[in-house]
């Protein structure tokens, strides 16, 4: 291609970019812990769907929004109009603050929705799943119960992320304490189980051999399967699964684009692009990822949450297995 007819596309391109964000009349902001791979994803679904929207997103931890989203109430207004994010009991604490505005979506008909008393304060987007990730190259018969991380074979060798620093290991290890009881952890700890720092860590060191299985979040794990890990991910019968929600803020001044974009995190093209990052979706016939349950399966074997306990309790949670894990007091 010619210099003069490389520069010609060029300036087409650049023009036909402007010209949709001149011709994108509506906004919307998105807070967001879904990692970039996947919220980039939609966001040129979505774009291509609505391309009168201007969208953009921030993505990061889920602690760091909602410190961030503290401030903007704060100083009177926040900017965002959505939050999504795995952290359940920061969703039902902006509820009682008032700070959600309830949608039902038409899609509600066609998901499975573990979310108790639905009003529509915040929708199921997605199902995080956590199970027992193992190196490939040295377990030879895959654990099936959560009891087999106890063999003596994974003496000194199976981790979990710290409670006090990750949310979704939190809420792992009260539901595992909901279902096992403490003595589940006491075990682990005289089998010199270890902590790690986070969810992704603890993944790390599997897939390096210095652990031999650890708790692990589905999507960090089957990321690394994809990157060549040799790793697997198994699921005992009682499974931990954890919506991640979405909803809208309160004064929105977007809000029905806002309501679109929670009916298109609803729809098939959605659910798929969910699913093809290593997570499950939450609408109904929509396949999920070799190895993964389906939908239907992963809440029929879902360990029960009570959100009121899991709120209440963390902060004593959070001690008693530092107490057990990490012999602090």
């Amino acid at each position: 291609m010619n210099k003069k007819l490389s520069s010609a596309v060029i300036a087409l391109g650049l023009g036909m970019t402007l010209a949709t964000f001149a011709n994108a009349n509506e906004k919307l902001i998105v807070y967001t812990s879904m990692k970039e791979s996947l919220i980039g994803a939609l966001k040129a679904k979505f774009n291509e769907k609505h391309p009168e929207v201007a969208m953009d997103y921030q993505s990061a931890g889920a602690g760091k929004l909602m410190a961030k989203i503290a401030a903007e109430k704060e100083s009177g207004k926040i900017m965002a109009d959505i939050i999504w994010t795995s952290e359940v009991p920061d969703f039902f604490k902006m509820k009682e603050n008032g700070m959600l505005e309830p949608y039902i979506s038409k899609e509600v008909e066609n998901i499975v929705n573990p979310i108790p008393d639905f009003d529509g304060s915040f929708t199921p987007i997605r199902l995080g799943t956590l199970g027992i990730a193992y190196n490939t190259r040295f377990v030879k018969e895959p654990p099936k119960q959560w009891a087999d991380v106890l063999k003596p074979e994974y003496k000194g060798a199976f981790g979990i992320a710290n409670p006090a620093l990750s949310g979704t290991s939190y809420m792992s290890v009260a539901l595992l304490k909901s279902t096992f009881g403490w003595e589940f952890f006491e075990k682990i700890r005289a089998n010199k189980g270890k902590v790690g720092k986070g969810s992704g860590q603890v993944i790390d060191d599997t897939a390096s051999g210095d652990l031999l299985a650890s708790l692990a979040v589905d999507y960090i794990t089957n990321d690394k399967i994809k990157k060549g890990a040799q790793l697997k991910l198994t699921y005992p019968q009682e499974m931990l699964v954890i919506p991640s929600p979405a909803a809208i803020f309160k004064g929105s001044q977007n809000l029905t684009t806002a309501q679109n974009f929670i009916d298109f995190l609803l729809s098939e093209d959605a659910q798929k692009i969910i699913a093809s990052e290593g997570t499950l979706p939450v609408r109904k016939g929509v396949a999920v990822m070799e190895g993964m349950p389906s939908v239907e399966d992963a809440i029929q074997r879902a360990i029960p949450i009570d959100y009121k306990a899991i709120l209440s309790e963390k902060e004593e949670t959070v001690k008693k297995f530092t107490q057990i894990l990490q012999d602090r007091n």
